[in-house]
């Protein structure tokens, strides 16, 4: 007997083994309390509702601050971009742009705010509106306000403002989405010279902005009270909600006139229900969420009036959520086993949800940590590509200009020259050799020969700014000199020894070159007799260099270094780039370390 109930508990699946022993130490104390909870379970049910409502509508209203804040910065954007006012403006006095203009600007400004709406997952649209007949369509971005017109808020009275709920019907072809709702904030631009030149219509999806409109539930109803007491709801439109709107209506326009936002239990046609109202400032209106707690009620309702059942249907429910619970724990283990069979099939955007910090829970994250790994190292290698490609660019763009700045400075040149301004004629002839340096691409990389020829001629023209002297001393080995490097690597470190150490000194000073062989490396370092670097101040350039501190464009914040570091690591390995030494009131050095890749004797 014994051998054969040990043989059916082996055979158990281990969630049922589970289920057992752990209803085995709990049913006796169950037993004991049941009678106490469901005394308190009516009351603990409507707080709970009302605390999870209010839990709910601060994550709706988060969400939609959000949303607002999207909106708001697009449409702050569109009407800080200067670039784009100043095209209005051309369009509003019919000026008359050239081809080339056109794609110009199409290029460099509307693609860029097309991408940014790409790019950004909350928006569904972003158009600019101009008041034109023949100004040229850019879409999806700028087009003719006739067009506007086909839209059913160009009928209000007043344009400006959020619009609610509406058709996306710009096109007579078709209905953009017509199941899906949209709905935007307008803004009028605004030029002191030329009055009103465009119209900005910022549109967002309706259950993007209020997700929980739209949520397909038999027992929720939620809706949306604009300024104007327009009333908008998702999915759910029945006759039911059309009632309970009624009911609660007067409870929430009294409320919207002090900007109260509540929640609150009451019966609406005898049924328990929970209502909660939120007022968004953001967008003048209110939110509203209507949940039914007829079922908890009634169960609960119900259990009261057969205590003798209770306890064995408590048991029941506690062996299904035990059993339920223990299933999760073995399901989190096979869904990580599923995310591996997917990751092996090539989808790296698998995230594992790691519950808990057991040993589960351990595995799944350092699986995540596996992942990000390789998605970070697939990143930096399309960064890779994606400056050579840059590089390949900017080199075509350049060889377009090349020739013509080429002519015009030898034409200021011969004019110098006539007018006996030997000086002006020797400025532009060094200026002639920096564009061309700067403006070859035919390769990735110079020699330190050709960098340091670039740097004396830099220096020449830098020193007609000022009224005192900056001299350059180099003691470079040969060697070193038909070593190759990227271009334009140590141009950077010498105009910011100027800019930040020599300039604010205004004296007579020397910047030196010093370069030599270390075993299988080359050593070049640019030193400037400058005002020099606090500790600190050090220790926060590294940080810049590594990439733990953000840079962007603009003086003195590190990102020239920061640019050389970075291709000389991608060009030669981590193993190189740039150190930094400096002792305030006396000096700063930046040392290059490149690898050794042209032998001889040095």
């Amino acid at each position: 007997m014994i051998m054969k109930i040990k043989h059916k508990w082996e055979k158990l699946e281990l969630n049922k083994k589970f289920t057992f022993i752990i209803i085995n130490f709990l049913m006796i104390p169950f037993l004991a309390f049941s009678l106490l909870l469901f005394h308190m379970m009516e009351n603990n049910t409507i707080s709970e509702k009302l605390y999870n409502m209010e839990n709910s509508m601060k994550e709706d209203y988060d969400q939609i601050v959000k949303n607002v804040n999207s909106i708001n910065m697009a449409t702050q954007f569109i009407l800080s971009d200067q670039s784009l006012i100043d095209y209005l403006k051309i369009v509003k006095s019919n000026e008359q742009l050239s081809i080339e203009e056109t794609i110009d600007f199409y290029k460099l400004n509307v693609s860029f705010l097309e991408r940014m709406v790409n790019n950004n997952p909350y928006l569904y649209q972003l158009r600019v509106y101009v008041d034109s007949e023949t100004m040229q369509e850019m879409m999806p971005i700028l087009y003719r306000k006739k067009r506007m017109e086909r839209l059913k808020w160009s009928k209000d009275d007043i344009l400006e403002g959020w619009k609610f709920d509406y058709e996306d019907t710009l096109f007579d072809s078709f209905v953009i989405g017509q199941d899906n709702k949209v709905m935007s904030l307008v803004t009028p631009i605004y030029d002191y010279s030329s009055g009103l030149i465009g119209i900005i219509e910022v549109a967002m999806s309706m259950n993007t902005m209020f997700p929980s409109l739209y949520e397909e539930t038999s027992n929720e109803w939620n809706y949306f009270v604009d300024n104007k007491n327009n009333i908008y709801w998702g999915g759910n439109k029945d006759t039911e909600l059309l009632d309970y709107i009624n009911q609660v209506g007067e409870h929430v326009n009294q409320a919207k006139k002090v900007n109260l936002s509540d929640t609150y239990y009451t019966k609406i046609n005898g049924k328990p229900m929970v209502v909660g109202y939120l007022h968004v400032k953001e967008i003048s209106g209110t939110l509203v969420s209507i949940q039914s707690a007829e079922d908890e009620i009634e169960k609960i309702y119900f259990l009261r009036n057969v205590t003798i059942l209770i306890m064995f249907l408590v048991l029941f429910l506690l062996i299904a959520i035990i059993n339920a619970v223990v299933k999760k724990l073995l399901k989190q283990l096979y869904l990580i086993l599923g995310h591996m069979r997917e990751v092996g099939k090539g989808d790296l955007s698998i995230v594992i949800d790691v519950k808990g910090q057991d040993e589960m829970g351990e595995l799944g994250h350092q699986f995540n940590r596996m992942l990000y790994k390789i998605r970070r190292l697939m990143e930096e290698n399309i960064q890779r590509e994606l400056i050579a490609k840059n590089s390949e660019i900017k080199a075509l763009q350049n060889q377009i200009n090349a020739h013509f700045i080429y002519n015009v400075l030898e034409s200021i040149k011969m004019m110098a020259e006539i007018n006996e301004e030997y000086e002006i004629s020797d400025s532009v002839t060094i200026l002639g050799k920096l564009l061309r340096y700067s403006m070859k691409w035919n390769s990735k990389t110079v020699t330190v020969r050709e960098e340091i020829e670039y740097i004396k001629n830099y220096l020449v023209l830098i020193n007609l700014r000022f009224d005192y002297e900056i001299y350059l001393s180099t003691k470079i080995s040969d060697l070193v000199l038909e070593q190759h490097i990227p271009k334009m690597s140590l141009q950077p470190i010498v105009e910011n020894a100027i800019n930040h150490g020599v300039e604010q000194l205004a004296k007579d000073t020397t910047i030196y070159i010093k370069g030599f062989a270390n075993k299988q490396d080359c050593i070049i370092e640019i030193t400037d007799a400058g005002k020099g670097m606090t500790k600190e101040e050090v220790n926060n350039l590294y940080r810049k260099l590594e990439g733990e501190i953000e840079v962007s464009g603009g003086s003195g914040n590190g990102i020239g270094l920061k640019n050389v570091h970075d291709r000389i690591k991608m060009s030669f390995g981590q193993g190189y780039g740039i150190e930094i030494f400096s002792k305030v009131g006396c000096y700063t050095k930046i040392q290059v370390r490149i690898p050794l890749t042209v032998k001889g004797e040095d």
